[in-house]
């Protein structure tokens, strides 16, 4: 990466500029109530984020804390030995597991004398690396001046993150060293942009709404599959990686349903345990298809242990949304990692009701369809769909207020 020093090597005649990876050290905290595997469960997703936006974890350190120490978030003492495992190991960056407050993070550099970031700015880092559309970068840096405003102050020498490396991305690069009124012209700036792009986009779901086509949202925890799930299902080149949230900006493609009808179907971002509320309103128009679906299909890796977490952890964002009532098929894939015919049975019998598929070999695609369109015919849903959307879109206000980067999502349909 930038500023940490780049270098060439020759691959085939070839010269090629290789960026090494920051060496970074993860920390979390294990409070009372909470079982070691869950804290490890998460430490690790942790790692996982941070490999995504470029780092290598060297090490993970977990204290055990009655509660988290409101000037050291770990404690002086356990910082001042972070200080000396970061010197040791030649770490670039501390990543802490939560959101630290400005006088935490504040007081950790100035023991660590290293950049020290959270996991929620890691995830704004991430999806400052990842937004493709103009829009999805508005609201990116929408998010990222919200989470910097409170830190302005006071925050010495993490202002100046010129060197570059995770963290660094999206307006970190220009914008960090500015103060509070130039942060508040430029978020009143992206707010207009987002106002002219809303009504594009109001026009464009009007439209789509009055065509009567059923708008079905493929849902789930980042990296469950949801993008090759609709990528086999309507035949689309829709970006797909093995990372934590490879797709950012919504997508939406008409699909052949075995009963003869088309529906709409929507692949969204990703849900996370610790989702940022930052992001939550950011990116409140990409989890407004959600909301403005006529059914869910909660898209959930068969195969990962930790895949009853994840389900919870959905569930609560789809609770905060006030969406939750929604009719909801729950789609397990990934079942071709799964091995044997006993273990898919019993994942089965401890999910009743959800339908088993893998989006990689094609396996219970045809009975995922057929339970769309069952779903779909039984007239479950309500006939008056935007009056229901309308509804649902106040539910979301109601949970959050209505933030500057709300905006109705309406990206391009293609057959």
């Amino acid at each position: 990466m930038a500023g940490v020093g780049d270098f060439r090597c020759n691959v085939g005649g070839e010269r090629i500029l290789e960026t090494p990876r920051e060496k970074a050290i993860a920390v979390g905290l294990e409070l009372p109530g909470t079982q070691w595997w869950e804290t490890e469960d998460s430490i690790n997703e942790l790692a996982e984020l941070a490999s995504t936006a470029g780092a290598e974890v060297v090490v993970k350190v977990i204290q055990r804390r009655n509660k988290p120490d409101p000037a050291y978030y770990i404690g002086k003492g356990k910082a001042e030995e972070l200080a000396v495992l970061a010197i040791t190991l030649h770490a670039d960056v501390i990543i802490f597991d939560d959101e630290l407050s400005p006088a935490q993070q504040r007081n950790l550099e100035n023991i660590l004398q290293r950049k020290v970031i959270d996991r929620t700015w890691l995830i704004l880092d991430i999806f400052a690396a990842r937004a493709a559309s103009k829009e999805g970068k508005i609201q990116v840096e929408l998010a990222q001046l919200y989470y910097l405003l409170p830190r302005l102050v006071g925050k010495g020498t993490s202002l100046s993150r010129l060197g570059g490396g995770i963290g660094t991305r999206g307006p970190g690069e220009t914008k960090l060293e500015v103060d509070r009124r130039r942060i508040r012209k430029r978020i009143s700036v992206l707010r207009k942009e987002l106002e002219e792009i809303a009504k594009r986009r109001g026009l464009q779901r009007s439209t789509r709404s009055k065509s009567g086509l059923p708008l079905v949202s493929l849902v789930g925890y980042t990296n469950a599959g949801k993008s090759t799930l609709f990528n086999a299902l309507t035949n689309s080149e829709v970006f797909v990686e093995d990372k934590l949230f490879a797709t950012l900006d919504p997508t939406i493609r008409r699909r052949y349903l075995p009963s003869g009808k088309f529906i709409l179907l929507a692949d969204t971002v990703g849900f996370i345990r610790k989702l940022p509320h930052e992001l939550i309103a950011a990116f409140r128009a990409t989890l407004e298809e959600a909301a403005n679906s006529d059914l869910l299909i909660h898209v959930v890796d068969a195969s990962h242990p930790g895949k009853d977490e994840h389900c919870e952890a959905v569930e609560e964002v789809l609770n905060t949304l006030g969406i939750s009532d929604k009719p909801i098929i729950t789609c397990l894939n990934k079942i071709d990692l799964i091995p044997g015919s006993m273990e898919r049975e019993r994942i089965r019998l401890d999910h009743p009701g959800a339908v088993l598929v893998s989006a990689e070999t094609g396996e219970g695609l045809d009975e995922l369809l057929h339970a769309i369109s069952n779903i779909l015919e039984d007239g479950a849903l309500p006939r008056s769909r935007e009056v229901s959307r309308n509804a649902e879109a106040a539910k979301i206000e109601n949970s959050f207020g209505k933030p500057p980067e709300m905006t109705d999502q309406a990206p391009k349909i293609t057959e």
